[in-house]
């Protein structure tokens, strides 16, 4: 048993054919099996001609591609994404060497309604367990990463679902707190994740040895990145709590490049709440119209709900940028940028975002302090007699 089937809220039973995790890890389309099971030996040895013969002995023919059920097009997709971040990886653009790729990640991009090469829920949420495991290294801290994106999946669709409901209410509703300390329990998983990474795999195995596996791959001149973390989307979360109205123009770009390695509804999530009212403008509004003292209750329950996820948020992205100060150190580095494509300054820059919002929130709420009153000055016979207390003269 591992830390997803632990949260899994029974995605598998979800129409949704991308939330059918059992069926995409147990389908091998391709007969991958053997071939990848030898992919981390062939990486070691950086074997180029021998990972270039299994991936042309990989490809399917289009018409049997277009026999296959979204199910089986996603662990296609995923085995030979497998073989196209080793060749990269080794320096060889995979569709140069084997051309008659290009039509099949097209059409099974078509298929699934994703980007033409595999994505982050290829690599670790749709991967079969154990033994089939599909590694680039074979190396145990490989699988730990792979696990800690895996164990965030079943709770980030949850949160959209909350987040969705979030939206369409106001501070005032009921619902709106509940909605967000829900929002809350479903993204504290990201913290688990971080500290179960942190745990369990160092700055130097994924800055010196794995990184290298998530480089961008040319596709009919249009370059994709690799399987990146980042494209574990959290800014969905932040797009209904504050970032919808509350960014910055740096944060907006990257998001507009990330969408497209999102699942087909989790685009469509993000195209219906772009142009939206976030949380923190609605709350902000809500309180500007007070004027009298004590607030309303359930405006205060909504204001200290929003700050709790926010904290939630920034806690996660704090921790997240001291792993990437350290993968990304002067010391460790091999890439200035992140596998989603981002330097470590927009982390920074986003992380001073959520907190930004969290400190407006939780300030909005909070009693004011009372005046500071003068220290009394000690009774003594000299002032009880009315005489002036000494004082030393201030330094020179």
């Amino acid at each position: 048993m591992t830390l997803y089937d632990l949260v899994a809220p029974g995605l598998d039973t979800v129409a949704e054919p991308r939330y059918r995790i059992a069926e995409i890890r147990a389908a091998d389309p391709l007969g991958a099996d053997p071939l990848l099971a030898a992919l981390p030996a062939m990486n070691r040895d950086a074997d180029v001609p021998a990972l270039t013969v299994a991936l042309r002995a990989l490809i399917p023919d289009l018409d049997r591609v277009a026999e296959w059920s979204v199910v089986e097009a996603l662990a296609g997709m995923r085995d030979l994404g497998m073989l196209l971040g080793s060749l990269k990886r080794h320096g060889t653009e995979p569709l140069a060497v084997v051309p008659e790729a290009l039509p099949v990640l097209e059409e099974l991009a078509r298929r699934t309604d994703m980007v033409p090469r595999d994505t982050v829920h290829h690599y670790t949420t749709w991967n079969p367990l154990g033994r089939r495991q599909r590694m680039y290294t074979g190396h145990e801290m490989e699988a730990h990463l792979q696990e800690a994106v895996r164990m965030v999946f079943p709770s980030l669709v949850a949160a959209l679902d909350t987040c969705a409901q979030l939206a369409r209410l106001e501070p005032y509703d009921p619902g709106f707190a509940l909605a967000l300390d829900r929002t809350a329990q479903h993204v504290q998983s990201m913290v688990d994740a971080i500290d179960f990474t942190v745990a369990n795999v160092t700055p130097v195995f994924f800055a010196q040895t794995l990184r290298s596996y998530f480089e961008e791959i040319d596709v009919a001149g249009r370059d994709y990145l690799g399987p990146a973390a980042a494209q574990v989307p959290l800014w969905l979360v932040d797009l209904t709590l504050w970032q919808c109205d509350r960014s910055q123009p740096a944060y907006d770009a990257f998001l507009d490049e990330s969408v497209q390695y999102s699942l087909p509804s989790w685009r469509a999530f993000y195209a219906a709440h772009k142009g939206g009212v976030s949380a923190v403008s609605k709350l902000s509004a809500a309180l500007s119209w007070e004027t009298v003292h004590r607030l309303p209750p359930q405006l205060v329950a909504s204001a200290r709900s929003l700050a709790r996820v926010l904290r939630i948020l920034k806690t996660f992205r704090a921790r997240h940028i001291g792993i990437a100060r350290k993968a990304y150190s002067d010391e460790l580095r091999l890439y200035d940028e992140g596998s989603g494509g981002a330097p470590v300054a927009l982390l920074r820059e986003v992380l001073d975002l959520t907190r930004d919002n969290e400190t407006l929130v939780r300030r909005s709420v909070a009693p004011p302090r009372p005046a500071t009153a003068p220290a009394p000055v000690p009774v003594t016979a000299a002032t009880a007699s009315g005489a002036v207390p000494h004082r030393p003269a201030p330094a020179a």
